[in-house]
């Protein structure tokens, strides 16, 4: 990937190329881009201002922006079993970020529905390009087992803190990069994945495709490759250096995150990277004329994170939202989402429309004419996207999440209810917010509304479903 040009590449998506306009199929292509760690107001077209995203901010211009969007959950595996299986974490099978040794994460049962089977049996060819997370490899949970023809990039999230890492899979196939050998960092791994991202795209540009696009920009750890998108931000800001896992350390490549002599540059650079990534597709499917029938999504797996020396109190990353990743206050778990779709989508527009990740699958099968799994938490919102058609409203969203002593949370219509240490009922707490009037969830007015805490403590209760792994740490395996 020519990326150190990305200055000259502007704000314009279109490139040379002697190129006809296919003919457009009748499914349309789909793709996901989920970014990892990315925060609401990370992206200029949610009010950032120090760091550049101008083809983020053309997809939002040409398409449509999303004010309430939800991911799964307040970290990554669970947030990702939300959004493929069309199920909240109250019954999605993978709550929590529970680890595997010596690689990879607790698997998804392998007769779990996804979207990826779902459009498989529809007809589409489908690929995984980034992080997996949702079973080790050669587990019943990996990518191959959980409906994706192609995988490549890092199975196990863990590793996947690490840029410069060893190795990383295709398929279940080790592919060792060789530039990072010993301490070398020649190889930046999601530059590497990029290419096969875009390559999958090449390859079955005459077939309906789903390009599932997990990157793990900007996650933690903050390292850049020295070029020009690096050059954008170095000696710009204030600098506190990080100093982290490095070369001698047990946990060097292992997942500890490595050291950053200027971290606010490195985080800024690493999403104008992940922006000239997405101009990268936005040409690829103008030169193969699969432009005005694809629809690209662009969103994030959970609020910003504050490990590995980031700062996202300096960047405004939860932009009006208060918290961050582990919160299931709104920053933790309220992302930006984006969507372009000439065909359906009318450019500029923005929806307040309430919606989550679990609904993605419903949305997806209305879209391209396949059946989704019918015990579902999910509603399709394609007629927020379209303008067309009645949308159907949650009648409330649940979220919970086992660290931390247990957190559950409830948004019904503009009460949000969250209860901390679930794990231990004598001592938990509970809080509520009226979103309405209080976007930053500042005032706690449980106590003047008794009758509101009740109904959403009973949401609470019958939202989870029994698990002998996610019970709040009740009996439950560690």
């Amino acid at each position: 990937m020519n990326i150190s040009n990305y200055i000259g590449i502007g704000c314009c998506f279109a490139l040379a190329s002697s190129c006809q306009d296919s003919a457009i199929p009748e499914k349309p292509n789909i793709i996901y881009i989920l970014a990892d760690d990315l925060g609401y107001g990370d992206l200029g077209c949610y009010g950032q201002t120090k760091i550049q995203t101008p083809h983020i901010d053309q997809l939002a211009g040409e398409g449509i922006r999303f004010t309430q969007h939800y991911a799964g959950c307040t970290v990554s595996a669970p947030s990702r079993s939300s959004l493929v299986t069309g199920l909240h974490t109250g019954h999605t099978p993978i709550r929590g970020n529970k680890e595997n040794h010596p690689e990879g994460q607790y698997p998804q049962p392998g007769d779990t529905y996804t979207i990826g089977k779902m459009l498989q049996e529809g007809g589409y060819t489908t690929g995984c390009f980034g992080k997996w997370g949702l079973g080790y490899p050669g587990s019943e949970g990996a990518p191959e087992n959980q409906g994706f023809d192609t995988f490549f990039g890092y199975n196990c999230q863990t590793l996947a803190h690490n840029y410069y890492p060893y190795y990383l899979w295709h398929n279940r196939d080790t592919v060792w990069l060789k530039g990072n050998e010993g301490t070398a960092m020649n190889d930046y791994a999601p530059d590497i994945i990029q290419q096969q991202a875009l390559e999958f795209i090449r390859n079955n540009s005459e077939k309906p495709f789903f390009a599932f696009l997990t990157y793990v920009l900007p996650h933690a750890e903050l390292i850049s490759p020295q070029d020009s998108i690096l050059e954008m931000y170095s000696g710009k800001f204030e600098e506190t250096p990080y100093i982290g896992v490095d070369a001698g350390h047990p946990g060097y490549r292992k997942g500890g995150y490595g050291s950053s002599m200027q971290p606010r540059a490195d985080f800024a650079s690493m999403i104008t990277r992940l922006d000239a990534y997405v101009g990268e597709i936005m040409a690829l499917l103008e030169e193969l004329g699969l432009d005005k029938n694809t629809i690209v999504i662009f969103t994030s797996d959970n609020g910003p994170h504050i490990e590995g020396g980031a700062d996202p109190d300096f960047f405004n990353s939860s932009g009006p939202l208060r918290g961050t990743k582990r919160d299931l206050y709104e920053g933790g778990i309220r992302v930006p989402f984006i969507a372009r779709y000439p065909a359906k989508i009318n450019p500029g527009s923005v929806s307040d429309h309430i919606s989550a990740f679990w609904d993605t699958m419903a949305t997806f099968a209305e879209l391209t004419g396949t059946k989704a799994v019918e015990n579902t938490d999910g509603i399709s919102f394609l007629p927020a996207l379209t303008g067309k058609g009645e949308q159907k409203q949650h009648d409330f969203l649940y979220w919970e999440f086992h660290e931390q002593g247990g957190k559950k949370a409830v948004r019904k219509g503009n009460w949000k209810g969250i209860k901390l240490n679930a794990s231990k009922p004598e001592e938990s707490l509970f809080e509520l917010y009226d979103l309405s009037n209080d976007l930053h969830e500042d005032n706690n007015i449980a106590d003047q509304h008794p009758e509101i805490v009740v109904e959403l403590n009973r949401i609470m209760e019958e939202s989870h479903s029994p698990s002998h792994i996610w019970n709040f740490g009740m009996g439950a395996a560690k």
